[in-house]
């Protein structure tokens, strides 16, 4: 059998779509090596310039090494795959609603170019992940929202669920092979339910029900996702103590110009209850949108430091054509937005040191790799551990009472 290869861009919706081709692949056999690969799939993220970029280095990484036939899924099909198909670079280009077809995909002889269907509900259920210590399940697909930075919704098409019983069945599938904690994705999570009068926080009600299921994690909500109902899950011991809260900025000026439904007020009222509660919290930031002067990121970060920030996904902004920043002026200076993405990475580095110096109690760890006989794995509160064990850890959840915290991770010797 011919030996398939997954490379994997961007987010952790990515991360499950490879996971469905490979479980629906019957005449391939899967590759963890790529020098062993006839073919590749390339699953490639398109949020940002350098998201493109690093799929573009990649297929010349490729090319330099290997044979192998190309194949380009993911965001990246609706925005470069015409262009990488037409210069021969990659063998075929298919949408996320095409991925259940992989075996005819692949199998096809001459190069093509189907980008699929932006309104599908993704019907397919994982019963593994490979090479995983926890499970990706996405529940929703495409966004709503039309932030005017962003071309996601473009290429992922407006909000909808996927059903609920397969959701269910899914995670009941899962814990029966051993996995406890569960990551629920989606290109906006915050609306699942939204069409079909439920919500994200009764999902993760039933979820919490199923045998086996210990800890549940989402991806990126939005601030106003979290409603009265949501917080009545704050103190549930299965929700875990860290929640992304996608802000993308802290001036109220700059959330108008980039047409985000979140207001800074609000943001802060938000992040101080959560934090009264123990949670660490995470967030996305975006530095050098047009029309970010010095006095709005002044503000900014005077806005920022004053939230308990614990985690950062930050980037310099990145034009995308047809979005409605990309005509927005004053351009920020490239260098003067990454000087201000390496400035508040600071601020947020040392506040989640403080918080794991200040942190009490015992730390719940799920270990996922080994390297060089140290096992590393997070905590409830998304914080790395690195651990010294004689003992083979490997995919076991662990208490660690004492621990040393050191600059970038928790350490303990058990």
């Amino acid at each position: 059998m011919k030996k398939v290869y997954f490379k994997t861009f961007g987010c952790r919706t990515n991360l499950y779509d490879s996971q469905v081709m490979m479980g629906a692949l019957k005449e391939y056999e899967i590759t963890q090596d790529e020098t062993q690969a006839d073919v590749v799939v390339l699953n490639s993220c398109t949020v940002t310039n350098g998201a493109d970029t690093h799929v573009r280095s990649y297929i010349s990484q490729l090319e330099k090494k290997s044979d192998a036939k190309i194949f380009l899924t993911g965001c990246g099909a609706h925005t470069k795959g015409e262009s990488l198909l037409a210069s021969g670079r990659i063998h075929g280009v298919f949408g996320q609603s095409e991925k259940l077809k992989i075996d005819t995909l692949l199998s096809q002889e001459k190069p093509f170019y189907d980008p699929g269907d932006l309104n599908y509900v993704d019907e397919s259920v994982v019963d593994d992940f490979v090479g995983k210590s926890r499970a990706f399940i996405k529940i929703q697909e495409g966004c709503d929202f039309r932030c005017s930075y962003c071309i996601i919704p473009f290429v992922r098409g407006d909000a909808r669920s996927m059903d609920e019983s397969r959701i269910l069945e899914q995670i009941t599938r899962l814990a029966l092979n051993g996995f406890g904690e569960f990551v629920l994705t989606g290109t906006n999570v915050g609306s699942y339910g939204k069409r079909s009068g439920t919500s994200i926080a009764k999902l993760m009600k039933k979820i919490a029900q199923i045998r086996g299921v210990r800890r549940i994690r989402l991806g990126s909500i939005e601030p106003i996702q979290i409603d009265s109902e949501f917080l009545e899950l704050l103190d549930e011991p299965w929700l875990e103590k860290h929640l992304h809260i996608a802000l993308q900025h802290t001036s109220p000026k700059m959330l108008k110009l980039m047409n985000r439904r979140n207001v800074y007020k609000s943001d802060k009222e938000l992040f101080d209850l959560l934090a009264s509660k123990g949670f660490a919290i995470g967030t996305d930031f975006i530095t050098g949108h047009p029309g970010e002067s010095e006095e709005l990121w002044a503000e900014a970060m005077k806005n920022a430091q004053e939230l308990p920030l614990t985690h950062l996904h930050a980037f310099t902004y990145s034009k995308r054509d047809n979005t409605p920043s990309a005509t927005m002026k004053p351009e920020v200076n490239k260098k003067i937005a990454k000087q201000r993405l390496h400035e508040i990475e600071r601020l947020v580095k040392q506040k989640n040191l403080v918080f794991r110096k200040n942190s009490q109690g015992p730390l719940e760890v799920l270990i996922e790799n080994e390297e060089d006989g140290l096992y590393h794995g997070y905590d409830q509160h998304f914080n790395k551990i690195v651990v010294e064990s004689q003992d083979d850890l490997l995919g076991n959840w662990i208490n660690v009472i004492d621990y040393e915290t050191r600059e970038d991770f928790n350490y303990a010797k058990l």
